[in-house]
């Protein structure tokens, strides 16, 4: 039996899960799980997340023009190209910033080097609350933001 025509355990109803987002899609149903919106991203979160949220998306406004839209599961911040992202989870939000140069510092999880030579500093320090945020566009906790 395809995919298409599986039927969900225990029911009879044909359809398919979605490979993105798990969910079941009935057989004929449409079904558009990467047309997301920002709000629907963190329409979810609890207040403290939400704040930390509201600072973060303020704090990248200020970095002047950009396009900010939602992408699957992320919200993206792009000038010429996307340079951050932010993943709103359960209980914190993940940033991932994209650099010019590796980065050793304790809020640096991972960095992987993409396609175009930029290197994404993944899993940078899970924020979850909006003290958190300032920190995340400062070198060595300064304060200074180059």
């Amino acid at each position: 039996m395809t995919a298409a025509k599986a039927s969900r355990p225990g029911t009879r109803a044909r359809g398919h899960e979605c490979y993105h987002c798990k969910q079941w899609v009935e057989a004929g149903a449409a079904h558009d799980c990467w047309t997301t919106t920002e709000a629907a991203l963190t329409r979810e979160l609890s207040e403290d997340l939400r704040d930390a949220w509201e600072r973060l998306r303020e704090t990248a406004i200020a970095f002047g023009d950009q396009r900010i839209y939602a992408s699957h599961s992320s919200i993206m911040f792009s000038r010429t190209s996307c340079y951050f992202f932010v993943r709103p989870r359960k209980n914190y939000l993940e940033v991932v910033i994209f650099l010019g140069r590796a980065v050793k510092a304790p809020q640096v999880r991972q960095v992987v080097e993409g396609a175009d030579h930029r290197l994404a500093a993944g899993g940078v320090r899970d924020v979850r609350d909006a003290q958190r945020v300032a920190a995340l566009f400062t070198f060595g906790g300064t304060g200074n933001t180059r």
